[in-house]
């Protein structure tokens, strides 16, 4: 019976070559970035991260402190670092324990980002909350901890944000990206190579693997798929692409990847998107689950509203000395109206009036036709790198996404939210294809995925994709993650144009 059940095991289990490493994909693969230096840098990037965590917590208390004195009997800075010093300790252990519990010291690759930082912060705030009123402590208002989580969430972001761009420079002048093999089918290769090709994606497509035949790419074809065992020690991780990869073969190259120490990653496919949104329905001879709607309502509209309303008035006010500058810009430098209504459908399809300044000469939307021929651009849209429609100063505004400020009155009108599917021209909306609208479901919105993901260099395929994972995976703090992140997108101005 034990030589039976041996004999079963052998059948099953997939070869190795003679010689071959048996490895635990935890194991850590040779290099001049690993072995004894592994360590190392494991230690300063943890020991930095939490020495800036702690710092940004610090300072957020000792700002919210200052604050309140400034405002109560003028600012008495040295009295408030003393205050901050006997009070931060607590909130500086419970922060970096709940940081390490989210995975916020973890590698690069596997760390997550803003709005996991948000969502512990807000649990800390929670935490030394509970805490204090558990020690009998009394406040005659909660100032104290809101105004901390405020300073906090800019101040550690700020920090972490810095920490992420110089520690990427300097791997990036060291050479050092993650190493990875594209395996599925041509045309799914094809999309996710394009995707990675951003230089800030940290990930170096080295070659690939297709099952069926592949247009050239420009990647190295690494040959079937039973031979990608001898590239093993060259790469760090494998690339599923294909959603629909047999299920055989991607069982038998996942375990032979982990045996080596070869992280192996998978791109997410419709289906698995939408089981974020399955709802049993009881009663039924067979089991049933719907796929509901993705649309926001109940609790969840209240909250994107409300979200949308108290944001956008106070980038109105706060920008309002520069709306007034561009207006003025505008009507000096060529003829026309200030403000350009650009018709566009809404949620639903239902027209309504998407507010720009104008950035192109004033006949410009007769003149569209004749270029039709040099769009530059796949799909529905409609996009010309030098379009000679566009006015010097539409050419800086849409350099840097100025000209779509006058939006916010979109959103305080209830026409538009501050993150959504971005609002498509009628004659970009006429030529959808009927999976693309389902984006129309929900309000659209100044910003989105689009914005922070690479903008005009993306196809269009690949920008609806983004406004189907948004629409999956919304929250509050996904939201404020990418207005965050717009900043950093806009002033790069990378794809805009």
């Amino acid at each position: 019976m034990t030589d039976g059940l041996a004999e079963e095991l052998r059948e099953v289990a997939p070869p190795v070559r003679p010689g071959a490493p048996r490895r635990d994909v935890r194991a850590r693969k040779p290099g001049i970035l690993h072995g004894p230096w592994e360590q190392v840098r494991k230690f300063l990037r943890v020991a930095v991260l939490a020495g800036l965590d702690a710092l940004g917590v610090f300072v957020a208390i000792w700002t919210a402190l200052e604050v309140k004195v400034f405002f109560l009997v003028g600012s008495d800075i040295g009295g408030s670092f003393q205050q901050a010093q006997g009070v931060a300790s607590l909130a500086v252990l419970v922060t970096l324990l709940l940081f390490a519990r989210s995975q916020l010291y973890a590698d690069r690759a596997r760390r997550p980002g803003f709005a996991t930082v948000v969502s512990s912060l807000v649990q800390v705030t929670l935490v030394i909350l509970v805490y204090a009123l558990a020690e009998g402590e009394e406040y005659a208002s909660y100032y104290i901890f809101w105004g901390t989580l405020t300073f906090a969430l800019i101040y550690v972001s700020a920090l972490r944000w810095a920490f992420e761009y110089v520690s990427g420079m300097i791997l990036r002048a060291a050479g050092y990206r993650r190493r990875a093999v594209l395996v599925g089918t041509g045309a799914q290769v094809e999309a996710v190579a394009h995707a990675l090709s951003d230089q800030h994606s940290g990930v170096d497509p080295v070659g690939f693997v297709s099952l069926t035949p592949q247009p050239a790419n420009g990647l190295r074809d690494f040959g079937p798929l039973d031979d990608l065992e001898q590239h093993f020690d060259d790469i760090d991780e494998v690339l599923l692409t294909d959603p629909s990869f047999p299920q055989d073969q991607a069982v038998a190259l996942v375990e032979r990847c982990h045996r080596h120490g070869v992280r192996v990653r998978v791109a997410p496919s419709t289906m698995e998107i939408l089981m974020g949104r399955i709802e049993f329905v009881p009663g039924q001879t067979l089991p049933l689950f719907e796929v509901k709607p993705p649309v926001f309502e109940g609790v969840d509209f209240l909250l994107k509203r409300s979200f949308d309303l108290v944001v956008s008035a106070l980038l109105v006010l706060f920008l309002s000395p520069l709306l007034v500058l561009i207006a003025l810009a505008v009507k000096l430098t060529s003829r026309g109206p200030v403000l350009y209504r650009s018709m566009r459908p809404g949620i639903g399809g239902a027209p309504f009036g998407c507010l720009k300044f104008r950035t192109m000469e004033a006949d410009a939307d007769t003149r569209q036709a004749e270029l039709e021929d040099r769009n530059e651009l796949g799909g529905a849209l409609f996009k010309i790198r030098d379009d000679p429609r566009i006015t010097r100063v539409g050419r800086l505004l849409r350099r840097f996404s100025l000209d779509e400020l006058p939006q916010l009155f979109n959103v305080l009108r209830g026409q538009m939210s501050l993150v959504g599917p971005r609002p498509l021209p009628e004659r970009d909306y006429e030529r959808l294809s009927d999976w693309h609208r389902k984006r129309y479901l929900v309000l659209p919105g100044i910003t989105g995925l689009w914005q922070v993901s690479g903008r005009s260099e993306l196809d269009f395929d690949e920008l609806v994709r983004l406004d189907f994972l948004y629409l999956e995976r919304w929250s509050v703090f996904l939201d404020l993650s990418i207005l965050l992140k717009t900043i950093p997108a806009v002033l790069r101005s990378r794809g805009a144009w």
